[in-house]
């Protein structure tokens, strides 16, 4: 058989089929049960300053998290939690607030009605609810208050606060056995164990299956991949992923889409952060923007027009097309908000910005629009193509400004409304 016809047998490259999970509503937002994959993100404000919890939770939403997640530690930041909710909604920003509570968040959704209804869903550590006697009755006065007000709750294991118990049992046990595990493993399976019982015992309390989701957070790449593995394969509830402490920066980055990108891959997960650590002062929305640009990637969600650049090398020795792609880039997206109104299906646009003759025609013609730019030595005539075929040649100056007009039209005339009238 042909090198051709192998290809053309062979089954087609894409996403495994998404791991069955149950659908868990937060706030209106389906999370699990064959949704999108939402994308969430966490404030690191003091939640008791409202206005800066306010201001960073709409800077979040507006740049695309779909759960926001707030701190919820002491008294003061419990009662601030309606407070941020009604200030919220006030400037349209609708978006669902997740509580996270750890060590005390029976006592303070006891405390705070009033918080305990703001909130779309309950985020509690089976590590650290509670202790020895305690930890039963506190973990089910947590998961009787979302009963009560019928929120979701988020048990998240998390590798830096693991039941102590559970893990030193499993540790005796493996000790015990005539066929010892590495540590590390019993570890992982100990992370499994405390999400699926403590997940076991809240539908023993009462809590439907379809108000639970699930999380295992560990820090190590391969670690996670182990764990998320177990959990998708022992259960059916929806699946929250994110490596814990993933780092600053590129690190930070690469770790994240590195772990979650083979899990997605193989259709586990509901949910997804990337819990990235921001240069001081920084902007907190990166980590939203970096989890919307894997999934776009992998092409499991469209959220912006993605443009197309080449990297660069010796026969593009000018700055233009780096400017160039730069600057369409930040023009798309400070155009977004505007488009997403007027220009249903606008995400999926692609636009290619090319330096040279090599690949440059070819990208340009893959794309919806494209230009390709003179590389070093070119003439300097800058080809446009629309559905593959060539439009225009732009020459001069105004490159910038005249290709931007072209996207422009280009968008009217796909998205708009005449777009959409004649079909």
């Amino acid at each position: 058989m042909t090198d051709l016809a192998l290809a053309a047998t062979a089954p087609e490259a894409g996403p495994r089929a998404r791991h069955r999970t149950v659908g868990v509503d937060i706030g209106g937002v389906m999370v699990g049960g064959g949704a999108p994959i939402v994308v969430q993100s966490m404030t690191n404000t003091d939640t008791a300053d409202i206005a800066a919890t306010v201001a960073q939770v709409a800077a979040l939403a507006r740049a695309g998290s779909e759960l926001v997640r707030i701190t919820v530690d002491r008294d003061e930041a419990a009662a601030a939690v309606p407070h941020v909710r009604e200030r919220l909604d006030r400037i349209g920003v609708h978006v669902p607030l997740v509580g996270d509570f750890h060590y005390i968040g029976h006592k303070l959704l006891a405390d705070h009605p009033a918080c305990a209804e703001a909130l779309a869903k309950y985020r509690i550590n089976p590590g650290n609810v509670g202790f020895r006697d305690k930890k039963d009755r506190q973990f089910t006065q947590i998961v009787e208050m979302a009963i009560r007000y019928g929120k979701a709750v988020r048990i998240g294991a998390n590798w830096g606060s693991l039941d102590q118990e559970l893990l030193t049992h499993l540790m005796d046990l493996n000790a015990a056995s005539p066929a010892p595990l590495e540590a590390r493993a019993v570890t992982r399976e100990a992370m499994v164990q405390s999400a699926l019982l403590s997940a076991a015992r809240a539908e023993e309390i009462g809590l439907a299956k379809n108000r639970i989701v699930l999380s295992a957070k560990v820090s190590g790449v391969q670690d996670l991949i182990a764990v998320y593995r177990e959990v998708a394969r022992r259960a059916d509830y929806a699946i929250h992923l994110g490596l814990t402490e993933a780092g600053m920066g590129s690190k930070g980055i690469v770790a994240s889409s590195a772990a979650l990108g083979v899990l997605l891959q193989e259709g586990i997960g509901d949910t997804i952060r990337f819990s990235l650590t921001p240069e001081p002062g920084g902007d907190r929305t990166v980590e939203v923007k970096t989890a919307q640009e894997l999934l776009q990637t992998m092409g499991f969600r469209a959220f912006v027009p993605l443009v197309a650049a080449c990297p660069g090398c010796g026969r593009t020795t000018s700055t233009v097309f780096q400017e160039l792609a730069r600057d369409i880039q930040s023009w798309i997206s400070t155009s977004m908000p505007e488009w997403k109104t007027r220009y249903p299906g606008v995400e999926m646009l692609n636009v290619a910005v090319m330096g040279c003759i090599v690949n440059g025609p070819g990208e340009s013609k893959h794309a919806d629009i494209g230009i390709s730019l003179p590389g070093t030595g070119e003439a300097p005539t800058a080809p446009v193509f629309v559905d593959g075929k060539k439009v225009a040649t732009l020459r001069g100056a105004g490159i910038a400004a005249e290709f931007k007009e072209m996207v422009s039209v280009y968008v009217e005339q796909r998205y708009g409304a005449s777009s959409r009238a004649a079909e």
